[in-house]
């Protein structure tokens, strides 16, 4: 009896320490990907620093330095004016 208790605190706490914020992580960034407009400046999950040019359903075109390149919106990391 013990042993169940016990491997149902453990299994609590995996889920309170790694499997509730990857969800609430993962929620936050879908927000992000599906609030992408026009003129916002981002930063891919790869560093790359660029403004919106124009999105799709799966897809942002985005305007780095003196071209453009097209990103999967998962790919977008953080909105700049949000944290820098």
């Amino acid at each position: 009896m013990a042993s169940l208790v016990f491997l149902a605190l453990i299994i609590g706490v995996f889920y309170l320490l790694i499997i509730r914020p990857q969800r609430k992580r993962a929620k936050s960034q879908q927000e992000l990907a599906a609030s992408l407009k026009a003129g916002d400046e981002v930063r891919t999950v790869g560093g790359i620093h660029g403004v919106v040019v124009s999105t799709d359903e799966d897809s942002v075109v985005l305007k780095v330095e003196e071209g453009r390149i097209r990103v999967s919106r998962r790919a977008i990391g953080a909105r700049i004016g949000d944290d820098g």
